[in-house]
């Protein structure tokens, strides 16, 4: 009888302290989620901090509920031992906590830096892009790291990352400027240099064939002009990477292939390195570049130069290509 006694008060311990550990609420619990951090990673970052028990049915959760582009990079509040259900839900409700980390890469139109400040639920795309546009602060929304709030107006939010251009950019700029530039026309190539390189080291070299092109009257022929051009498209999103002939007839006053000079302004808002690399162009006196498809490119001065380049990187790339 004692013995029984023991067992029952001893089973009553265990379903006590199982109550506690899955009811009772666990501490606040603020988790960090990195830029470009996908479902794993996320699922793996939770368990870490003991927000779930099991990563692999948050990774279920998120396939079955579609919401993987809803996890966002940032800093959110939870707790100990949450439902894999009610962790999802607060992460894909923008529960931040008060400072949201906000990463702006390099070479974003304004519209994916609208997305994605609406996406974190710092304000909303529309209005912030009335004001972008109003304001042609296309190139200007300067590339970072940012801690924002939720809820911010959206032109205090145009501030700060103007802000950030001034206090970058600024400095160099009041060293001057190649002949025939100046600031807003450096902008311009700079935009056009960072969504054609492939390699930091080549930048100052992109950035010389399109001030020697423009210096000579010659149309820019930049393939990134033409994809701003033709904007958004659901088969693709905001930057079509395989440009056909027809692309490149495309009539629009950023197309530089059928319109001379500059375009009329930015393409996307480039970096500090791209920037930097359009105010010290390479000395170089090329006026083409092709891309040797290893993540580099080919300079030449002479136009049947490049053409034999040309040849050589596709029949290399058909090599390439055959079954062996």
């Amino acid at each position: 009888m004692r013995k029984l006694k023991t067992i029952a008060i001893t089973f009553a311990l265990i379903l006590c302290a199982l109550a506690l550990y899955f009811f009772w609420p666990g501490r606040p619990v603020k988790v960090t989620i990195p830029e470009g951090a996908g479902a794993g990673k996320v699922a793996a970052a939770l368990k870490a901090q003991d927000v779930i028990l099991s990563s692999s049915w948050f990774r279920v959760l998120v396939k079955l509920t579609g919401t993987g582009k809803k996890l966002m990079p940032g800093e959110y509040a939870l707790r100990e031992r949450m439902s894999a259900e009610e962790a999802l839900w607060k992460m894909t409700h923008s529960t931040y906590v008060s400072s949201i980390r906000i990463v702006l890469p390099e070479g974003w139109r304004m519209e994916q830096v609208a997305e994605r400040l609406e996406a974190n639920g710092v304000t909303p795309a529309e209005k912030f892009l009335a004001l972008a546009r109003e304001q042609k602060l296309e190139g200007y929304l300067f590339p970072s790291t940012y801690n924002l709030k939720k809820n911010m107006p959206p032109q205090e939010v145009i501030n700060l990352l103007k802000l950030e251009f001034d206090r970058q950019m600024l400095p160099l700029f009041s060293k001057g400027f190649p002949e025939k530039l100046d600031a807003r026309k450096a902008v311009i190539i700079a935009s056009i240099v960072e969504r054609e390189a492939m390699d930091d080291s080549e930048r100052p070299l992109i950035a010389a064939v399109y001030i020697n092109r423009y210096r000579r009257g010659m149309p820019l022929e930049a393939d990134p002009t033409t994809q701003y051009a033709l904007g958004y498209n659901q088969s693709y999103g905001w930057w079509k990477k395989a440009l056909t002939y027809k692309d490149l007839k495309f009539k629009s006053p950023y197309n530089t292939y059928v319109v001379g000079g500059l375009p009329p302004g930015p393409i996307c808002n480039p970096g500090y390195n791209s920037i930097a690399a359009a105010l010290a162009p390479a000395n170089l006196d090329a006026l083409y570049f092709v891309a040797d498809r290893k993540g580099k490119h080919i300079f030449n001065a002479n136009f049947e130069e490049h053409k034999k380049a040309k040849r050589r990187v596709e029949a290399l790339a058909k090599q390439n290509s055959q079954p062996r």
